[in-house]
């Protein structure tokens, strides 16, 4: 069975940082692209970042660009999203996300969300 666990998320100030971390399990961690999407209350979801676990090559959303890194650990089958200078427009209930071609199709995964594996998300709250 494929897991997705996310953990990590909770309460900041605007400024400051989190790092989530996404947890798999039950498929072949090294084959697939894992990535975020978030949803804020009222909005769209969107997909703000994934990683190729093969190689390390990533994709962010430029409303992340420069603020958020997305790194894999292979070892530990785990995903990290270090998220620094946070903004009150980042809050919003983030989740990991698994498919096989996803950093391959990456635009159109975002366009579709249409993801294989879907966690349960973690909120992320940033207050002003």
């Amino acid at each position: 069975e494929v897991q997705l666990v996310e953990s990590g998320g909770g309460l900041v100030q605007a400024g400051g940082s989190l790092r989530l971390s996404c947890a798999a399990s039950g498929f072949a961690f090294d084959d697939y692209g894992i990535g975020w999407f978030r949803q804020a209350p009222g909005k769209e979801r969107e997909g703000i970042s994934c990683i190729d676990t093969f190689n390390s090559s990533t994709h962010y959303a430029d409303s992340v660009k420069g603020r958020f890194t997305i790194s894999s650990d292979n070892a530990k089958n785990t995903v990290y999203l270090q998220m620094n200078n946070l903004k009150p427009e980042d809050t919003a209930v983030y989740y990991c996300v698994a498919d096989l071609h996803l950093y391959a199709l990456w635009d159109d995964y975002v366009a579709t969300q249409a993801v294989d594996y879907w966690g349960r998300g973690t909120q992320v709250t940033v207050s002003a």
